[in-house]
């Protein structure tokens, strides 16, 4: 045998190799069944632990199982259900025993024949290795696949194929003698026998489905990647069905198979919940290890496999250079099938080591937005916070981001910051395989170069501190942009959600001003991005090409003679490592900017959470005390506030302490003014068991806030809360110890009525039908088409009409319902009495409040109808500045004196609350016109209709209108002039071609180019540019790819001019190439600048398009559109536009010149490689056609799939407290892993697609470079010709592979751009003004005597086809007259006032104010110039006085005025801010020095209440006030206003009714300059009005004044005020102001 044992040319050598490597895999596989002691097997198991993967198949599916059934232990439910194959074992076990038989007996032959020794005995070694593989299959069965079996089947297969390959090759080169046609015969049966077994192995399945999956259904809607085979797993070819459904159809979401249980959210999270880990980073590596270890290893192997093609491809060049022998020959043709097999095994490693990253990415991405929206359900409500204003803090600080996230900041930590993360993750193999790159590197230019090859690093060590600035800027940076865009959809999310009353006040401007402000800011910090981003691409586009200048001259400097030889090789090199030198710093900047995403998310998490008595998420191990029952004992609470880290990492409140609002000299007036918060002190109290508890006491005197408190919602400071929720403890009377609850401000779900009410539990036909009649909700359902049907959309619509559900007060019965419903021991209820009439109030005290359905519940009411409540109730308690003033039984009260004072404000109005005409009404012209007939149509059994369609999704490719759309957007000529720079940079890299040229022809002996192709690792993974906040020119050029692979001997270019000899000469040569490169980069540098530029001037220029376009939309279309959506949009779409859509599109000009640049080289060059080229270009476009319409319909419906993650999240956060009274957050959990696993479904299924495109696209390139180079081996051209053969195959098929890539990138981002164009033609309101018809300054005049308002046959219909719901209505009404509106639910009231304001235009007939038609007058110019105050208020975040009067158009004391005037603030308060307001008016609000001391100093004097101030903060929606104080600020603010005409829908339902009497006192005070037009409630409140419209059926039925109405028989009006019971005193009242009037 050879002495040498890697000299494979030796037989002997091959021979033994052959039985070795089978043999020791052997040994391993047996040293596993033996046993070892424990402490080894948990050493080995604490070493292998991160290797593995997290989650198992089997454990996912028990997750699965278990949350299906969770009463049977996990294990239980994998029982798998296949048999065991016999034919498989058959086959295998038979053909393994017949080879140890065959070996067995050619060991014994050459033992007989005394042959040698290694002879006998290599044979009879490899029979020991078959003998295994005979027992293996027949003594441990497996379904699965036999890895062990594979691994030596292969083992055999190389080495049997190297054997018989060898013996060619020595019998072709050396003349050897062939062995015996029956020793050839027998190695050939025995590849065929090996290739047998391994397809046998290969087509075993990876794992057997449980008996909870059909057969049937995997492929379908079960993922086929855990059950296929090994062979289509390693070749992507699972995928393959999913590829031909969608090629030529158009897919949906049934047609795309459900995600592997091991990627599903659900599996996942509960592996998530049980690691230990605290910190998130800590437990994402715990969960994913295994996935990103084996990433981290196949990438070393696949930078490792980059080498190895230009290393064969340099062993080609050189065996067939200077008159080959047949050695150098045959050796050409091996290395050409040996890169081959390199190629297509890179391909594989590639493809593998991107799925393991990929999986790692989904997952963790999964875990987050699971993560996310878990943490919701437990954290602490912040919803009432108000920040601090930032420009108090350092610059540094300000864009820190902050905690106590809102929607908005959510919604892009889901979209935006898990993304990055989870993207990070994907691409982290950029990370460190570039390093070992580089390393790889520097060791073929060591060899090349020697020690100057590294002299070049001083150029890096020069630009190293610049780079370190611009990291430094970039962290702080990308803090900035985040923090901006958060607050950019904090205000999109406000304008959103009150689009409505926005529109009421024709505030759209100021609104869409207000988010284009906001909007600035993040481009001003993507403006300093891109300059950063910029700065980078010039350091390390420039620092490669001058650490080869450098490199070069140390090494003539050092005496060495630079060759061509040694250039063309080295600067291919440098050429390759520019790649991965660009990769590490962007890639850094990445990672610090993840990091930053990843702060946000874990200070999101580290957020205060409820205990476990509050949530039921939580396991409750805290001891609070063994009372039973519900109360609080000695208590005290405050509403729940933000706490910041100090830089000691203590926490502190970020309200002022008193200590430092007396010293602080430069305290605002705001800080001031909120120092005194609002909490709740003393509470003492155990609510009766089994009985009813009534709340009273005024307008924010704390009962809101008291039944926070005993729902674990605000933040105790000490005593002890009495709270059991305990689900399974169920009493006697079947009653869960749980907690319903009915909000003062109702919240709903886009859910139908009855699903509303469900809740989630269980339907009890007999007891749903009580609650419907004991909640007075029969006589609604009766008037809907739909009946409990009927879908609740966004806002509370109704599927009737264009308005809220039976507005507030069919919303409350809803929500009373849904309380009453759900079986719980203790049952809290905010004020549900306040929005009925008196009929249905006493409706619900006797049907539901004295009922059974409440029976032997402890019911807490909070009410201000005592007085009808109180002969049930059995305890009292009044709140008074946030104190229990007084307690006790209704006859203890008494007996103290204490209950009539109580009821003395209450039992008038009590007694007096008349007949409500209509809480709200529906809005349906169907119901409206057709309310007869609705019985009718209910019983014609038709399925309910939907409100809110599924989202629209595009089909086929990308229309041109999109492109045009975009490309107009950024303007034309940016794109001229980026083609113009393309071109020139295409030249300049022909230029470097040429230059070689001439260098080569300038040596007076010229050598051939050793190395002829070198391409980069990181170059084949576009998708992380394509996904990437960074742009994708950093570190992927196609251009500079193209270049490293073109580098040869350019023979068809001449040299007709005189240069300098090359070998004297060489820094000219050199320092002309540098040029070269350099202008290069420049070009790139300014085609970057010119495309960030065109990038940002499209994101200003579309995002203004939308947003426009959404806030002047119709209410109808904001109505059955999910606000999800609209968020959706304006985030994840674009931020898409915003950052990497202007790169794709670069890299696709980029792509397709460098294509077309190598198509011309190769028809110059190689015309015969057109044939190949075009087989290969056929099979791409086969695959690329394939991957586009399937992956495009997948990234749509992902897209499509993300906007209910967005609206559910919304409307979460709206009804946390709701869902956790009730205990329900499982339920809301469950849900949302459905949605992520939709969305992750998509996006996974699209990247498997592209793994399937990228091993098939580079096993092509393999087969296009394996024909050009067998060509090129033919004999007919020279080297230097074949060398240009070979790397102009690879760089056509390279281009053609990115050509693809990149235009399938472009497709996918276009569709950000297809679905904001989708919403860019939306159904628009009328024009806001029009300028040829603008109404006077003045107008509307209250001096028009009796034509203020005319209204002339107004006939009103919804659309075109739908009957009328107004038919012609007219009516004059006089200028400061107060007119009420009255009528029947469905009689047209809300209508008539919606037309008023034109948010239903006439059908025929015309409203004229003032002498003007409204219809001729823009929208802005009409609500401008009338106030409509609404029923539910709407407050904005920002302050007291920008809610009060945002357009700066009135001073303080005038807005002071008006809060003295609804009794939001005292007396004395008012005089002293109107002091401190004049005092300061010089100076801005914000500014006011002085105002400190006396904000405090008032305070001292009145410390039994909050403090209200014009800075007062207000949080977004209001929600840090009370219901009654916003009523009561939307008041104000019509005061305020001053307007001719203001139509008032009776906003008084959640205020006390002495501040009520106060109102009403304010109002006909107030408004006697105005015409007031009141949407009527309650008889009493316009009684003494001038006149009434009575609407009955869309007609006017009754027009007249009170006194005269109420006296004609039979009349509508006079009916309702009999049926109130207080006729008598109605008529007095009425009379009384007719006298008064004659």
């Amino acid at each position: 045998m050879g002495t040498n044992l890697l000299d494979f040319g030796d037989p002997p050598v091959r021979k033994l190799w052959a039985c070795i490597l089978p043999s020791v895999f052997v040994v391993l596989f047996c040293t596993t069944l033996i046993p070892v002691p424990g402490w080894v097997r948990s050493a080995w198991q604490r070493v292998s632990h991160p290797f593995r993967n997290s989650l198992t198949l089997e454990q996912a599916e028990a997750y699965e199982a278990a949350h299906e059934n969770e009463k049977c232990s996990p294990v239980d439910h994998y029982t798998p259900k296949s048999v065991t194959s016999v034919l498989r074992t058959t086959t295998l076990s038979g053909l393994a025993l017949l080879q140890a038989l065959v070996w067995l007996g050619l060991g014994s032959y050459s033992f007989a024949v005394h042959a040698e020794i290694w002879d006998a005995i290599l044979p009879i070694v490899t029979a020991v290795t078959w003998l295994y593989a005979f027992l293996r299959p027949i003594v441990w069965p497996s379904q699965i696949i036999f890895y062990d079996l594979f691994t030596l089947y292969l083992t055999h297969l190389v080495t049997g194929l190297i054997i018989l390959g060898g013996s060619f090759f020595d019998h072709s080169v050396y003349q050897l003698p062939l062995p015996s046609r029956v020793a050839l015969a027998a190695r050939v049966v025995n590849l065929f026998v090996l290739a047998l077994l391994l397809v046998t192995v290969l087509n075993m399945p990876l794992a057997i489905p449980s008996a909870r999956i059909s057969k049937d259904d995997i492929g379908r809607s079960v993922s086929p990647e855990d059950y296929c085979s090994l062979w289509d797993w390693i070749s992507f070819h699972w995928v393959v069905p999913l590829i031909k459904k969608g090629t030529y159809n158009t897919l949906n979401e049934d047609d795309v198979w459900k995600l592997s249980p091991t990627l599903s959210s659900r599996p996942l999270t509960s592996l998530f919940k049980g690691l230990g880990h605290s910190h998130i980073v800590r437990k994402l590596w715990a969960a994913n290890s295994g996935d990103m270890i084996w990433d981290f290893l196949l990438t070393l192997v696949s930078v490792t496999l980059t080498y190895a093609g230009p290393f064969f491809l340099q062993r080609i060049l050189s065996a067939i250079d200077k008159n080959p022998t047949p050695e150098d020959r045959a050796k050409a043709y091996i290395y050409a099938f040996a890169a081959f097999l390199t190629t297509l095994l890179k391909a594989e490693t590639d493809c593998l080591h991107l799925w393991f990253g990929r999986r790692a990415q989904v997952r963790i991405r999964t875990l987050l937005m699971a993560s996310i929206y878990d943490k919701a359900l437990k954290r602490k409500d912040f919803s009432g916070v108000v920040r601090k204003d930032d420009k108090d803090k350092d610059a540094e600080k300000a864009n820190d981001p902050k905690s106590s996230a809102d929607v908005g900041k959510v919604v892009n930590m889901m979209s935006g910051d898990a993304n990055q993360i989870a993207f990070l993750v994907s691409g982290m193999y950029f990370i460190y395989g570039a390093p070992f790159e580089i390393v790889l590197a520097g060791v073929y230019l060591y060899n090349l170069l020697g020690w100057s090859a590294f002299s070049g690093l001083i150029v890096l060590i020069i630009f190293w501190p610049l780079n370190q600035l611009l990291a430094r800027r970039s962290i702080s940076i990308s803090k900035g942009l985040l923090t901006a865009r958060d607050k950019r959809m904090g205000v999109l999310n406000e304008l959103l959600g009150a689009i409505k009353f926005i529109k009421f006040f024709a505030w759209e401007d100021r609104w869409t001003q207000r988010t284009m402000d906001a909007r600035k800011k993040e481009l001003s910090w993507m403006v300093k991005s891109r300059i950063n981003s910029v700065l980078f691409s010039a350091i390390w586009t420039m620092a490669p090409i001058l650490v080869s200048v450098v490199s070069f001259a140390s090494y003539i400097w050092l005496g060495n003679q630079l060759t061509v030889s040694v250039a063309f090789t080295a600067i291919a090199l440098f050429a390759m490592v520019r790649a991965p030198l660009n990769v590490i710093p962007t890639w850094i900047v990445f990672m610090m900017q993840t990091k930053v995403a990843l702060d946000r998310i874990q200070g999101y998490i580290d957020e205060d959470e409820v205990d476990g008595q509050v949530s039921s998420l939580k396991e409750d191990t805290e001891e609070h005390g063994t009372k039973e029952g519900l109360g609080i004992i000695k208590g005290s609470f405050k509403w729940n506030e933000v706490e910041e880290k100090n830089g000691k990492g203590k926490a502190k409140v970020t309200k002022p302490s008193a200590s430092n609002a007396e010293s602080d000299a430069a305290l605002t007036l705001p800080e001031a003014a909120l120092e005194r918060r609002f909490e709740l002190r003393d509470i003492s109290i155990i609510f009766p068991d089994g009985q009813l508890t009534v709340v009273t006491g005024p307008t924010a005197s704390g009962k809101t806030a008291l039944l926070m408190a005993l729902l674990g919602e605000m933040t105790k400071l000490e005593g002890e809360l009495v709270l059991t929720k305990n689900s399974s403890n169920i009493d006697g009377n079947g009653l869960m110890h749980t907690l319903s609850y009915a909000a003062q401000s109702p919240w709903l779900q886009h859910l139908s009525i009855k699903d509303n009410i469900l809740f989630g539990f269980p339907l009890d036909e007999d007891r749903y039908e009580q609650v419907i009649d004991a909640c007075a909700l029969r006589a609604d359902l009766d008037m809907l088409e739909d009946g409990d049907a009927t879908e609740i959309g966004a806002r509370g619509v109704s599927l009737s009409g264009g308005q809220k559900a039976r507005h507030l007060t069919h919303k409350l019965s809803v929500a009373l319902a849904r309380a009453v419903y759900a079986r719980t021991k203790y049952v809290l209820l905010d004020d549900p009495l306040s929005a009925v009439d008196s009929h249905t109030a006493r409706a619900l005290f006797e049907k539901l409040l004295c009922g059974p359905l409440l029976a032997n519940r402890t019911v807490v009411l909070v009410t201000h109808h005592v007085e009808l409540v109180l002969p049930a109730t059995a305890y009292l308690i009044r709140m008074l500045d946030g104190r229990i003033d007084a307690q006790g039984t209704p006859k203890d009260l008494r007996a103290q004196g204490i209950l009539e004072e109580i009821t003395h404000d209450e039992n008038a109005h009590a007694v007096q609350q008349e007949e409500v005409v209509q809480a709200k009404e529906s809005e349906d012209p169907e119901a409206e016109a057709l309310k007869d007939g609705a019985v009718a149509v209910k019983d014609k059994r038709k399925s309910p209709r939907k409100l809110v369609k599924d989202e629209h999704r595009e089909e086929g490719s990308v229309k041109w209108s999109v492109y045009n759309t975009y490309l107009k957007a950024t303007s034309y000529w940016s794109w001229a002039v980026i083609f113009v720079l393309i071109v020139i940079q295409q030249l300049a890299t022909v230029g470097e071609k040429v230059w070689i040229k001439y260098w080569d022809a300038a040596y007076p002996e010229r050598s051939k180019l050793d190395s002829y192709a070198f391409s980069s690792f990181v170059t084949p993974e576009y998708e992380f540019a394509a996904q990437s906040p960074m742009s994708a020119s950093h570190y992927l050029n196609p251009a500079a790819h193209h270049h490293a692979l073109m580098h040869a001997n350019m023979s068809f270019v001449t040299q007709d001019f005189k240069l300098p000899p090359a070998d004297k000469h060489p820094m000219f040569y050199v320092g002309v190439f540098a040029a070269i490169g350099l202008g290069g980069g420049f070009v790139l540098l300014i085609t970057l600048v010119v495309q960030y530029a065109a990038a940002l001037r499209a994101s200003k220029k579309m995002f203004k398009q939308l947003l426009d376009t959404v806030v002047h939309a119709t209410m109808r279309w904001f109505d059955t559109t999910p606000q999800g959506r609209l968020l959706n949009r304006f985030s994840k779409d674009i931020e898409t536009i915003d950052s990497s859509l202007a790169g794709t599109l670069n890299a696709v000009n980029n792509s397709l010149a460098t294509f077309f640049s190598s198509v011309l080289v190769v028809t110059v060059i190689f015309p015969f490689f057109l044939f190949p080229a075009a087989v290969i270009g056929y099979m791409y476009q086969r695959l690329a056609v394939g991957y586009l319409n399937t992956g495009r319909d997948l990234r749509r419906m992902e897209s499509n799939s993300r906007s209910p993650i967005f609206s559910g999240f919304g409307e979460l956060l709206e009804g946390i407290v709701t869902v956790r009274a009730f205990g329900a957050e499982q339920h809301f959990l469950n849900d949302i892993h459905v949605k992520i696993d939709l969305t992750v479904r998509m996006f996974y299924n699209f990247w498997m697609l592209n793994r399937h495109l990228l091993l098939h696209f580079d096993a092509l390139g393999g087969m296009g470079v394996l024909a050009a180079t067998l060509f090129s081996l033919s004999g007919y051209v020279s080297a230097g010709t074949a060398g240009v053969c070979i790397t102009s195959a690879m760089s056509f098929c390279t281009s053609v592979y990115w050509a693809c890539r990149h235009w399938t990138a472009l497709e996918l981002d276009l569709n950000s751009v297809e679905r904001i164009v989708e919403y860019l033609d939306l159904p628009h309101e009328p024009p806001s003004i029009i300028e040829s018809s603008r109404p006077p300054a003045y107008w509307p005049s209250s001096s028009n005597g009796d034509n203020l308002l005319v209204v002339e046959d107004l006939c009103v219909r919804y659309a075109p086809e739908l009957p009328a719901v107004l038919h012609n209505v007219s009516f004059n009404l006089r200028a400061k007259e107060r007119v009420g509106l009255l009528g029947r639910t469905g009689s047209g009231k809300s209508t008539l006032a919606m037309s008023l304001l034109r948010f239903v235009d006439p059908s025929s007939g015309r409203i004229v104010i003032d002498g003007i038609d409204i219809c001729k007058i823009g929208v802005t110019d009409l609500r401008s110039r009338i106030t409509f105050i609404p029923q539910d208020a709407t407050l904005f975040s920002g302050t007291l006085r920008e809610n009060l009067d945002p357009f700066n158009e009135h001073d303080d004391s005038e807005c002071l005025d008006v809060l003295y005037r609804v009794q939001l603030i005292t007396p004395s308060q008012h005089q002293s801010q109107r002091t401190s307001a004049q005092a300061s008016r010089a100076a801005s609000i914000h500014e006011a020095d002085g105002t400190a001391s006396t904000a405090v100093s008032v305070m001292g004097s009145e410390t039994s209440k909050t403090r209200i101030t014009l800075d007062t903060q207000v949080s977004a929606g209001g929600s840090n006030f009370s219901n009654g104080q916003r009523q009561l600020i939307a008041m104000a603010r019509a005061l305020l206003r001053r307007s001719s005409i203001i139509i008032l829908d009776e906003a008084t339902s959640s205020i006390d009714f002495a501040t009520d009497a106060k109102i009403q006192t304010t109002i006909r005070e107030e408004f006697n300059d105005s015409l007031l037009l009141t949407v009527a409630h309650r008889l009493r409140t316009i009684i003494d009005y001038d006149r009434l419209v009575v609407l009955d059926k869309g007609r006017i039925a009754e027009f007249d004044t009170p006194y005269n109405l109420i006296g004609k028989e039979d009349g509508i009006f006079r009916t309702m005020c009999l049926k109130s019971g207080m006729f008598s005193e109605l008529e007095a009242a009425a009379r009384a102001k007719a006298e008064l009037k004659s």
